[in-house]
């Protein structure tokens, strides 16, 4: 009796551990899941909001805007195609981890063009904006360097498969059709490989592997025309004959 009140104590723990276990998967996913959605709308809010401060605010504030949009969206771009690249190429590892590299400068800059919106020294600013210029137009050439360079890669892998694929198409097709070779090979050979391959010259022996018929001899007694019971072979494919009328 203590045996089975241990047992039953035992898979009770167990139940309650694999509860707790799925709860907490469950609560980690999902809050995962609204993690992404906060951090995909507060990008498309600032996105949107950067692009109408580079139409709406002229001088230096409005270009300060478009810089960061411009940095955001090359890098972002550059992200989802490597990362959706490695998937299928485990080469793209090393093009991340400099893109990682390259993403360090990237939050830098970002960083200082946000801080330098809210400065109010406009003569300064104006100062600093074409070294904000090339930082940003390098990192973003970087950026698209290395983006352009994973899809042409894919691109390649994709016409090699396909010239691959039609190639094994052309063989199989030209397979397929192994008898219009044949049809002008036997063409070629004239009515001397016509009369060849209908009969055997006389006095020959036809070989057993042929398909052409071999003659009756004389030692050989001859098949009678029709089959023992006197009626003639049926086959499944063939119709029940209907009994004659009588009248």
């Amino acid at each position: 009796m203590e045996t089975v009140v241990t047992v039953l104590v035992l898979l009770f723990v167990v139940f309650v551990a694999l509860g707790v276990f799925a709860a907490v998967k469950v609560v980690g996913a999902a809050k995962r899941s609204v993690d992404r959605t906060i951090t995909q709308a507060r990008r498309t809010v600032e996105d949107h909001t950067l692009r109408a401060k580079s139409f709406a605010q002229p001088g230096p504030a409005g270009e300060l805007a478009q810089l960061r949009l411009t940095l955001r969206t090359s890098m972002r771009a550059t992200q989802d195609a490597l990362y959706a690249g490695v998937r299928e190429d485990e080469s793209l590892k090393e093009s991340i981890a400099l893109f990682e590299r390259l993403s360090a400068h990237g939050r830098e800059l970002d960083t200082d063009l946000k801080r330098l919106e809210a400065d109010p020294d406009r003569a300064t600013l104006s100062e600093r904006l074409p070294v904000l210029r090339e930082r940003t137009r390098r990192i973003t050439e970087s950026a698209e360097s290395l983006r352009w360079a994973a899809r042409d890669r894919a691109r390649r892998f994709a016409d090699d498969d396909l010239d691959t694929l039609s190639a094994q198409i052309d063989m199989e097709a030209g397979a397929l059709r192994h008898w219009t070779t044949t049809e002008h090979t036997t063409g070629a050979a004239g009515p001397a490989a016509g009369r060849t391959a209908e009969s055997p010259a006389p006095g020959a022996d036809s070989p057993t592997w042929s398909g052409a018929p071999r003659q009756a001899s004389a030692e050989e007694p001859a098949r009678p025309a029709i089959t023992p019971s006197g009626r003639r072979p049926a086959y499944p494919w063939q119709k029940k004959p209907r009994p004659e009328s009588t009248t």
